[in-house]
């Protein structure tokens, strides 16, 4: 299904979408709804099939014609995406992507997506559809496809007041059809049966193609053919539907017809000129209308805003004070409540003011009327004044009150405060004592002495920072001594015994540190020990691992200079292997000394070394592996170099004879430019020439066969590389090719400038004068022009580039040429010269060919209403006159905006008055206040 969204202009196909439209007109989801069901009935109704065939083939054909083709069965044609691509670049003005020109399913399917890309950048979401159910030919879906591209580039931006897509359709075809008797059109199936309304459409734009009255209800098919053939014969719309498929069926297909109708649209879519006109001054009109409604509801909110602000200042700036705690907090609570019931809708009504007067002056602006002018004292800046003092009032009050409460609080909250410090205090006291006479210290290893002193260190930071608690409790205290509460005795012995506590907390804090530190030196000589092993033997085994990876290591080498240096880094290894043998011996020795310390003073040592991993047994080990390498990795080096001297031997054949090659190639080429630019003789003598140099060229070719075969040698070799020549054998082939390209392409030339001479009558002292002229430009010799260049040679043959107009200068002898541009017209401004390149260069590669200069030497909205636009839509309305009839306005004008002009439009006063004419041009020059309306 398709899911059309006016909004933001998405569409989907498949059976699970659904949305709302834009614009006036039913709901978008129950006309999703109805096509779901058209959708599934469609599987079993071949009449409604059959009528969207024929409808999307000749919808399709009326824009591939434009491309010289068209299509013939609907979910065939389309299948390979070759002419679905097609049909996107003609109806959407727009370059797609290359398609592929392979016959294979996934050349077709990757060209069908291509497609199906290309119509979701334009904002249509496509559901259920897929490029393999298009490839297969998948009736439904390619049908659905079709109609998703129908809506998107056909209907979508169709608008008629404010709808848009169908509805906008819809409510355009009613509106045309309105006058018409026995019309009636409700929907896009029934409604067009009988044919009255396709007629009815064609004779309200080219009444004289159908004679209206003459056409019956009851003869369906006879209106439908009328329709159809004149539709066809002189409005260019193909017929799309035969007659008969849609008197045929109870209800025809809707698709079919919309897709038929938005043709009439497209057509007659020039003869909305008195339509928008109209539209126009609705437009107008309703602004107008809004401006003064927003007006009136400013003036009634600024008066409530006031007169509220009025009465509440007073009770803000009431300062009678309260005898007991409790009184205070109510009054508290008033103004709470003042603050969270009161205010907020205030402030939302301040805002909305300020937001709709800004709103308005947007408006009036924007349509160009006059600023609106509140009544005196109901200014934005008299309401902020007010309000202004109101916050001022407010502010005071809340300090006032809040003062007063804590007045009343203070010394409660005093002595709750002294309490609540010293439980915190002793809460944190407890346990502390014990926890350092505890000589846990005694059996502890260095790791957890050190470990203790610093959980220590950070206790003793912690007893710091409970110094300023002390404190704080001891001031409490003295400030309630100073105050006389009535408790001072019991809170002063609390605070002694504090104090107490924390003296003694002080004096064993002190006394564990000085135990900690002098079991800490105890164990430092063997950790020391310890640490000095663990620092030699990780780099050692860090060493060991790394030489058993290198002596592993997989080596590729492509030159023997690459071999001869791996084998010097291995010599240059094997000389480092008495020193590492010598560092071995060390690290052992010191593992050895730790031991026989901690022997000696019988301490027991808890486990292996807390440094290290690393064990004797693991060196021992690992130095054993290194030495059996050594040897094998001498042995696979050999083999290397000896491979590699086979392989440079293969290079220097391969090079002596690239080196010869390379540069007969490169000489040929500059021989073939330096012939290109002389061209001495007749056209024919430099082709006889020509040909006679490309047999020599041919000759040469056992050469680069011989190339080819020592290249064949050096490939099964794998050798990647050769330092004894610049030249590959890509370079020579591509060279060859070159070569030989560029001799027939200045064969090809010569030839195509004899075509030239011969065809357009240009003398041979002519064409020698463009080549001279052409040479002389051409700077680098590469045989074709620049942009710069072109445009130089163009002003030597008598173009004034600057002035944008052709002026002789004489500066080349080529007169006859001259006169021959002139006589074309050609003008060699900015804009000019950019379209002579065009032609010339239409690749836009940035040169000009001699081929091409001596084939060119051979040849406007944004709508603003104002009240000049509007007078216009008036003029046009009344058909040309200077005034206007409230009978026309009643026709053209919905009711109310029609009476809104005739009640405010003066009598027209011009010499060719007539009864009841109004004028429309001081009433238009009003509206924008240019006048009193």
């Amino acid at each position: 299904m398709v899911d059309y969204h006016a909004a933001n202009q998405s569409y989907q196909y498949g059976p699970s979408s659904a949305g709302n439209g834009a614009g006036g007109g039913g709901s978008m989801g129950d006309y999703m709804a109805q096509e779901d069901d058209w959708d599934r009935d469609l599987l079993l109704d071949p009449a409604w099939e059959k009528q969207q065939r024929k409808t999307f083939t000749a919808w399709c054909n009326s824009h591939l014609r434009k491309a010289g083709t068209q299509i013939e069965n609907i979910d065939e044609d389309f299948r390979d995406g070759l002419k679905l691509m097609l049909l996107l670049e003609v109806i959407s003005g727009e370059r797609l992507p290359k398609p592929e020109r392979g016959k294979m399913r996934v050349h077709k399917i990757n060209n069908v997506n291509k497609a199906l890309d290309f119509i979701a950048s334009k904002g249509v979401k496509l559901v259920s559809i897929g490029a393999e159910e298009i490839v297969d030919g998948n009736a439904k879906m390619t049908l659905g496809m079709i109609w998703t591209i129908i809506l998107r580039f056909a209907i979508q931006d169709i608008s008629v007041e404010e709808t848009s897509a169908k509805e906008g359709l819809l409510l355009w075809c009613q509106r045309k059809t309105a006058p018409y008797k026995n019309v009636n059109v409700q929907n896009f199936h029934i409604s067009w049966k009988d044919g009255l309304a396709f007629n009815a459409l064609i004779h309200r734009h080219r009444p004289e193609l159908i004679e209206y009255d003459k056409l019956r209800k009851d003869d369906p098919v006879t209106n439908l053919n009328n329709a159809f053939e004149v539709a066809e014969k002189y409005l260019d719309i193909p017929k799309m539907l035969d007659a008969e498929d849609i008197v045929g069926t109870l209800r025809p297909d809707e698709k079919a017809i919309m897709t038929y109708v938005s043709c009439f649209y497209h057509a007659f879519s020039g003869a909305q000129k008195a339509e928008t006109a109209a539209n126009r001054i609705c437009k107008v009109l309703a602004v107008n209308q809004e401006n003064e409604h927003l007006m009136e509801d400013y003036e009634k909110l600024a008066s409530d805003l006031l007169e509220w602000i009025r009465r509440t200042i007073p009770w803000l700036e009431d300062r009678v004070p309260q005898k007991t705690i409790q009184e205070m907090q109510q009054k508290l609570e008033d103004f709470r409540d003042y603050r969270r019931v009161h205010k907020p809708p205030k402030v939302q009504e301040k805002c909305q003011l300020e937001i709709n007067f800004n709103t308005l002056q947007t408006k009036l602006r924007l349509s160009n009327r006059p600023a609106f002018m509140p009544s005196e004292g109901k200014m934005v800046s008299d309401i902020n004044n007010g309000w202004q003092h109101l916050e001022q009032a407010e502010k005071g009050y809340e300090e006032w009150l809040l003062n007063e409460i804590r007045r009343l609080e203070r010394l409660d909250h005093l002595a709750e405060k002294f309490r609540q410090k010293a439980s915190i205090h002793e809460a944190w006291t407890d346990g502390k004592e014990a926890m350092l006479k505890h000589r846990d210290y005694e059996t502890a290893t260095l790791s957890d002495i050190k470990a203790l002193i610093r959980k220590h260190e950070a206790f003793e930071s912690d007893l710091a920072a409970h110094q300023d608690r002390v404190e704080q409790i001891a001031a409490i205290a003295q400030e309630l001594n100073e105050l006389d509460y009535y408790d001072s005795h019991n809170v002063n012995t609390r605070c002694q015994k504090i104090c107490d506590q924390w003296d003694a907390l002080g004096s064993l804090t002190h006394s564990r540190r000085e135990a900690l530190e002098k079991t800490e030196k105890q164990l430092e000589a063997i950790d020391q020990l310890h640490l000095e092993y663990a620092k030699r033997a990780a780099p050692f085994n860090n060493w060991m691992e790394s030489a058993m990876e290198d002596l592993q290591d997989m080596f590729i080498v492509h030159t023997i200079e690459e071999i001869e240096g791996l084998i010097s880094a291995h010599d240059q290894f094997k000389s480092t292997l008495p020193d590492a043998d010598r560092e071995r011996e060390a690290i052992l020795a010191i593992h050895k000394e730790a031991q026989r310390i901690a022997e000696s003073n019988h301490i027991k040592l808890s486990g292996s070394n807390p440094y290290t991993t690393v064990t004797p047994q693991i060196i021992n080990s690992k130095w054993e592996k290194v030495q059996q390498l050594v040897p094998k990795r001498d042995h696979a080096l050999l083999e290397e170099q000896s491979k590699q001297q086979s392989n440079e031997h293969l290079r220097r054949q391969f090079a002596s004879q690239a080196n010869v090659v390379g540069p007969w190639i490169q000489t040929k080429m500059e021989e073939i430019g330096r012939i290109s630019i002389e061209m001495n003789g007749t056209l024919e003598d430099q082709l006889s020439h020509l040909k006679q140099y490309e047999r020599s060229i041919v000759d040469y070719k056992p050469n680069l066969d011989l190339l080819e075969q020592q290249h064949q040698l050096i490939q099964e070799a794998l050798i990647f590389d050769n330092k004894h020549t610049n030249y590959t054998m890509e370079h020579i082939r591509v060279g060859w090719e070159q070569l030989l390209t560029t001799i027939a392409r200045t064969i090809n030339e010569v030839e195509n400038q004899i075509l030239t001479r011969d065809a357009k009558g240009i003398s041979q002292e002519q064409m020698q004068e463009f080549r001279a002229s052409f040479n002389h430009f051409d700077k680098d010799h590469g045989g074709a022009l620049g942009p710069e260049e072109f445009k130089a040679c163009l002003i030597s043959l008598g173009y004034d580039v600057e002035n944008d107009r052709q002026k002789q200068t004489g500066s080349m002898d080529s007169d006859d040429f001259r006169a021959l541009l002139i006589s074309t017209g050609y003008s060699l401004g900015e804009a000019e010269f950019n379209r002579i390149m065009s032609l010339v260069d239409p690749n836009h590669s940035g040169l000009v060919t001699f081929q091409a200069f001596i084939d060119f030497m051979s040849r406007e909205t944004t709508d603003t209403d104002t009240a000049d636009q509007v007078i216009a839509s008036f003029k046009v309305l009344a058909g040309d006159k200077n005034f206007i009839t409230a009978e026309e306005l009643r026709r053209e004008l919905p009711p109310d905006q029609a009476e809104y002009c005739i009640a405010r439009m003066a009598p027209y006063q011009g010499p060719d008055a007539v009864p009841g004419a109004l004028d429309y041009k001081s009433f238009s020059t009003a509206l924008y206040g240019e006048s009193d309306l």
